[in-house]
């Protein structure tokens, strides 16, 4: 059975693939902050597809 609530393990991979000469995002070195700010993005985009998704109900 798998567990309600899971843990958000650290985005490594996104952390490691940030990218260093953008204009459209910042470089972030610090990782606590980088994941805080990952976090709340992944929320943002999930908020988003739910909202998508209540507006395509057939009748």
């Amino acid at each position: 059975m798998a567990e309600k609530h899971t843990k958000i393990k650290f985005p490594l991979w996104q952390y490691l693939n940030q990218p260093l000469f953008s204009r459209d995002s910042q470089l972030e070195l610090n990782p606590q902050r980088f994941a805080h700010s990952w976090r709340i993005g992944l929320l943002k985009r999930c908020w988003h597809k739910e909202c998508d998704a209540k507006g395509h109900q057939q009748s």
